[in-house]
């Protein structure tokens, strides 16, 4: 009886402690979240910093590299989307002007089946002052993205600098065994990573050139941009492309009518269906042993936790909250059941 006390007294205690660490991550989400990504893009710039060492390339001048590509790929996609949402708010009075033949139209049809609804009311639902205020705050988004961006990029410098010191301290604050045992966790950890955002990029690159060819032939306008949301939103498990569809598909219906944005909105379906229903609960699966349940779950946790960026990063927070799990043999049982079918057979091998 007293042993049964103790056991539910331990376990009363670790779920205390498990919301206490929640609510305090959810708290200081401000300073987690760039954190949380300065150690991510560590992580997948480690092998080519790794590379460039080994080939005699000074660590600071590695450094500087990696850092000059960082800024090259993120000012082209950033000058890409800056350029075509310019554009896209030059064309909003022409877009205003369809979003009017589209309403007088919806009325007729309406009033053809025999449902009376006024045109006021429609424009009091379809207000297009509502676009502009997205596109404010849009404006306004973007300028906290790129005092972020300049925090999140200096501490990654800083973390790639220390990466070569960092194996030696662990000896020396742990122990021979113990730092053995933290590098191969951390190891393990960083191949789960780069295996997910690999696997990850390929399938969000389908999708997205899949979406912009079929954008282009139904002849929606900007479809470069709809197909490089579609690539970045894929990131976001589960949910991420259709957040990217909205958009394309609203612009379809003003642009090309009802008919149109019928297809447009078909088109996202099949590429959803092909790319994020069949083949990537596969291979993510498979790819960093979590269940595809468990995928879905962790989106809305770590979504709920650190925002939007949770979601990005919920996979790779799960990898690792998994592998720790694994660590110690009071809770492997945790990291089984948060693993692939796979996983869970090739545990059931080895023992």
């Amino acid at each position: 009886m007293a042993k049964d006390s103790r056991q539910v007294s331990r376990i009363l205690l670790n779920a205390a402690a498990f919301v206490i660490i929640v609510a305090g991550m959810r708290a200081a989400s401000p300073l987690l979240v760039p954190f949380l990504l300065a150690v991510f893009l560590a992580i997948l710039c480690a092998t080519p910093l790794r590379w460039l060492t080994e080939h005699r390339v000074p660590r600071v001048l590695a450094v500087v590299i990696l850092v000059l590509v960082i800024l090259a790929i993120s000012t082209s996609i950033g000058g890409l989307i800056g350029s075509t949402i310019v554009e896209f708010t030059r064309s909003i009075p022409r877009y205003e002007a369809r979003l009017r033949i589209q309403e007088a139209a919806l009325v007729m049809w309406l009033d053809r089946v025999g449902i009376e609804v006024s045109s006021q009311w429609l424009t009091d639902y379809f207000d297009a002052s509502r676009l502009f205020a997205l596109m404010r705050t849009l404006v306004a988004s973007l300028g906290q993205v790129l005092t972020n961006g300049v925090l999140i990029l200096i501490t990654t410098v800083f973390i790639m600098l220390e990466m070569s010191g960092f194996p030696a301290k662990m000896r020396t604050a742990f122990g021979e065994a113990d730092a053995s045992d933290a590098q191969t966790n951390f190891r393990l950890v960083a191949v789960n990573i780069r295996k997910y955002v690999a696997l990850k990029t390929v399938i969000s690159m389908g999708t997205g050139v899949g979406i912009a060819v079929w954008l282009s032939i139904v002849g929606v306008d900007f479809p470069l941009l709809w197909g490089l949301f579609a690539f970045l939103l894929n990131y976001i498990p589960n949910i991420g492309s259709f957040i990217a569809a909205i958009p394309a598909v609203l612009l379809a219906f003003l642009q090309l009518g009802f008919g149109s944005a019928l297809a447009a909105a078909g088109g996202y379906l099949v590429v959803n269906l092909v790319m994020a229903n069949l083949l990537e609960p596969r291979v993510m699966g498979y790819g960093v042993g979590l269940s595809t349940m468990v995928v879905f779950v962790s989106l809305i946790f770590w979504g709920w936790v650190l925002g939007p960026v949770g979601m990005l990063l919920s996979v790779p927070l799960t990898v690792i909250f998994r592998i720790v799990l694994e660590t110690n043999e009071s809770t492997k049982w945790v990291a089984v059941l948060l693993g692939s079918e796979r996983s869970a057979a090739v545990a059931e091998v080895e023992v």
